[in-house]
């Protein structure tokens, strides 16, 4: 017989990969950088592996600010994995290659 105790603390102590993106564009304009969410966003609910995806642009521009803030979670880093490997991923992330500057990225357990 399962230890109900030992199953609730497993469960508690499974963490959640989140992976932070930080994104700067080439041509940073208001359109550009709507076009960018919004691709960025076309993912959301087409990828199993892809547990939630959260969008912001920034609204306080400088020379050293970034455009978009791109926040997804995962149940795994082999989620995080599959995510990176599947096919509409891999069509955004050419979308975003041509019109990216720069990006920075933290990954996390939470």
């Amino acid at each position: 017989m399962a230890d109900i105790n030992t199953n609730k603390k497993s469960e508690r102590s499974k963490k959640m990969i989140t992976n932070n993106i930080l994104i700067k564009l080439k041509d940073r304009n208001s359109e550009n950088i709507g076009n960018a969410r919004d691709k960025l966003l076309s993912m959301k609910d087409k990828i199993e592996s892809l547990r939630d995806l959260t969008v912001k642009v920034n609204i306080r521009q400088d020379a050293s600010s970034y455009d978009i803030l791109q926040i997804a979670q995962y149940d795994s880093m082999e989620d995080l994995e599959a995510y990176i490997v599947h096919p509409v991923h891999i069509e955004v992330s050419q979308y975003m290659a041509d019109v990216i500057e720069s990006i920075a990225v933290v990954c996390s357990e939470s």
